[in-house]
C-alpha cells in the first residue's frame, strides 16, 4: 500500500501548511509527467494562496493552466482529463464556490468509475479552501465538509498539521480515486515538523492519535486540531489528560483509533468548525453509541459553529465560531457533569 512506502528515518524540517502543501504539489509534478495543475490564478499569479508560487515558471503552461472563473468548467475539464490518462489537481478558490460544480463532484466524479464497472479511473483531486475567521461574510466562509463526505465514491480529506497536509496529499495525488482535499486558510500560517522524504506518505482514510490520555477522548479534524491539543494541555495542567484523535478523512472515515480510545475514556467529545446540524459530529457521535454503547458513562458532548450565518462583524463571527474556552468546559462537562 500507498504509506508503507514511507521514509523509516526521515529527515525533519520546519516549515508552515502553505509550504508544506507546495512542496507535496512540486514533488508530484516532479515525479509524474501526467500530473498538472489547473484553477484560477494558479499560473501567472501564484495562487490566490500562493500555494502554487513559482510552479508556472518551473513547469509551464501547459502543466500549470490559468482557468476562467469557472467551477464547473475547471471540475468537468478535470474530470475529463483523468478519464483519458491525465492526473489533474483541480484547484477551486473556495469550497463555497464547488456547489457552482455539484453536479460535476457528486453526479460524476464520484459516480463515474462505479457506474461504467470500473472500466475507466479517475485519478483527480480537487483542491479547495473551507473555513471562516477571516471576516469574508457568509457566503464565504461556510464549512460544508459534511455534505462532500455524504457521497460515497468521492474521498474527502482535511488534514490538521503541516506534516499530514503533505503526506495525505502526495497520497491522494497517486490515487486512483477521485479526492476532495479540503484546506483550512487559517492553517496555512501554523508551522510543524514536516518529513522532507519525496516518498512521505500518509494513508488515506485512517485517523491518528495526536495526542495520548486516559481521561476523555477529543475527536477533531482540520481546523480545529491545533485548538483541540491547546484545550488538551490547559486541561493536562489541571491533571485531566485528553486523548485527540484526528479524523484527517471524513470518507473513508476510520473510527477505529476513536473506539479504541472511547473504550478506555468512557467519555467523549467530538469538535468540529461546521455548524452542529446533520455535521461530523453528529455521525461520530452516532457511531460511538452503535459501536460502544456499553462504554458510555456520559454523554457525548458535541462542538460546533452557531447555528447562523456567519457575521461579517469581527466579534460576531468569532462569537459564533467554537473556541478553545468551548472545547475546555465541554471536556470538564463529560468528566463532571
Amino acid at each position: 500500500m500507498l504509506w508503507k512506502r514511507k521514509a523509516r528515518a526521515n529527515k525533519m524540517a520546519r516549515m508552515s501548511m502553505r509550504e508544506a502543501i507546495s512542496a507535496a504539489l512540486w514533488e508530484e509534478m516532479e515525479r509524474d509527467e501526467r500530473v498538472f495543475i489547473m484553477g484560477e490564478e494558479v499560473g501567472v499569479w501564484g495562487g490566490t494562496y500562493a500555494v502554487t508560487k513559482g510552479f508556472y515558471d518551473r513547469f509551464g503552461e501547459k502543466r500549470v493552466r490559468d482557468t476562467p472563473i469557472a467551477e464547473a468548467a475547471i471540475v468537468g475539464g478535470a474530470i475529463g482529463a483523468a478519464m483519458t490518462g491525465a492526473r489533474p489537481i483541480a484547484e477551486l478558490m473556495t469550497i463555497n464556490f464547488a456547489f457552482v460544480a455539484m453536479d460535476h463532484i457528486v453526479n460524476e466524479a464520484a459516480k463515474l468509475h462505479y457506474m461504467f464497472a470500473g472500466q475507466i479511473k479517475l485519478p483527480l483531486v480537487i483542491r479547495t479552501v473551507s473555513g471562516a475567521g477571516r471576516q469574508l461574510g457568509a457566503t464565504h466562509s461556510q464549512t460544508p465538509d459534511a455534505i462532500f463526505a455524504h457521497f460515497p465514491g468521492l474521498k474527502v480529506v482535511s488534514p490538521g498539521t503541516p506534516a499530514d497536509a503533505k503526506g495525505l496529499l502526495k497520497s491522494a495525488i497517486r490515487s486512483e480515486d477521485p479526492v476532495l482535499f479540503i484546506e483550512n486558510a487559517t492553517l496555512y500560517q501554523v508551522k510543524g515538523e514536516v518529513p522532507e522524504d519525496k516518498d512521505y506518505l500518509e494513508p488515506l482514510g485512517k485517523s491518528k492519535v495526536q495526542r495520548e490520555g486516559d481521561d476523555v477522548t477529543i475527536v477533531t479534524y482540520s481546523k480545529m486540531v491545533p485548538a483541540t491539543l491547546e484545550a488538551a494541555e490547559r486541561l493536562s495542567a489541571e491533571g485531566i489528560e485528553a486523548e485527540v484523535v484526528d479524523l484527517r478523512s471524513l470518507r473513508p472515515l476510520d473510527m477505529d483509533p476513536v473506539i479504541a480510545s472511547f473504550k478506555r475514556t468512557n467519555r467523549a467529545v467530538i469538535v468540529e468548525e461546521g455548524w452542529r446540524s446533520y455535521g461530523v459530529g453528529s455521525e461520530v457521535s452516532a457511531r460511538i453509541y452503535e459501536l460502544a454503547f456499553d462504554y458510555v458513562d456520559a454523554p457525548v458532548k458535541r462542538v460546533a459553529q452557531a447555528e447562523v450565518p456567519l457575521p461579517y462583524n469581527a466579534r460576531l463571527e468569532q462569537l459564533a465560531l467554537p473556541q478553545i474556552e468551548d472545547i475546555y468546559q465541554a471536556a470538564k462537562e463529560v468528566l463532571y457533569g
